[in-house]
């Protein structure tokens, strides 16, 4: 109940906080700040993906979630024919992308939920520190995917755009 419990919290102040942002014009002033950053579409992209990591390292992913995706879809839409997409496409690739973003969280250290996770279920020798080691490559493999399906658009986009 205590964690259902906090989960709502964090989900109603979330939300309460989106539409407040989103009401006083932080919204639209946070998207102009990104297309007016100078950057290209695949620089824009790159300082969105830096921004959800560094959130990810203190901030819990359905809180992410709710504060982070409105701004930055948007802008993700309002860049898709400099990124050459459709704006259906650029959805589903930024989607992926925040999905892999997110995937990273769960692993890296300092709150890496999957680490505690497994320190739960791991025989009492194994230390977390032993677990936050371990988890290094499986962090750098998952940065290179990002950074793949970044750089190859397609990667992501080859299976929505077969089943269309």
């Amino acid at each position: 109940m205590t964690t259902v419990g906090t989960i709502i919290w964090l989900i109603v102040g979330a939300v309460s906080f989106v539409g407040i942002f989103n009401l006083v014009g932080g919204g639209d002033f946070i998207r102009s700040l990104f297309l007016n950053l100078g950057l290209s579409a695949m620089g824009t992209v790159i300082v969105m993906m830096l921004i959800l990591m560094v959130l990810g390292t203190f901030m819990e992913w359905i809180a992410i979630v709710l504060i982070t995706v409105p701004v930055f879809a948007p802008v993700v839409m309002t860049l898709a024919p400099e990124l050459g997409m459709t704006e259906d496409q650029a959805k589903i690739w930024f989607g992926i992308l925040f999905v892999m973003n997110i995937q990273i969280y769960f692993l890296s250290p300092p709150f890496g939920p999957a680490c505690f996770w497994l320190k739960s279920v791991a025989p009492k020798d194994v230390t977390l520190q032993e677990i936050f080691l371990s988890v290094l490559p499986f962090i750098a493999l998952q940065i290179t995917g990002l950074i793949l399906v970044m750089m190859f658009p397609q990667i992501a986009l080859f299976l929505p755009e077969l089943l269309n």
